[in-house]
């Protein structure tokens, strides 16, 4: 991830703790689609309930490996919309390992 914003300077680089939000957003979408699926295919499909739990237990497990990066893109939008940062402050040189 880079440190700032090539066009706008926003800092990506937060202190410890930022990207809890974001992991509230991951999760909350995870648990969204996967109880939306079940109930959908419990509903329309003949599948059995193990079958929808090996499913979307395996969904549970994958969809959000894939999704944090934007939870995370999510969180800095909804974090920079209500309270923008002023774009005169600069980064931190950290050094990293």
């Amino acid at each position: 991830m880079h440190a700032q914003c090539a066009v706008c300077h926003l800092t990506f680089e937060r202190e410890p703790g930022y990207f809890i939000g974001a992991i509230y957003i991951n999760y909350a979408a995870t648990v969204l689609l996967a109880v939306a699926g079940f109930l959908l295919l419990d509903a329309y499909n003949a599948l059995s309930l193990t079958a929808q739990l090996l499913l979307w237990s395996a969904f549970s497990i994958a969809f959000p490996l894939f999704f944090f990066r934007y939870s995370k893109s999510l969180w800095l939008a909804i974090d920079h919309l209500f309270s923008p940062e002023d774009t005169t402050l600069q980064v931190a040189d950290r050094h990293r390992a």
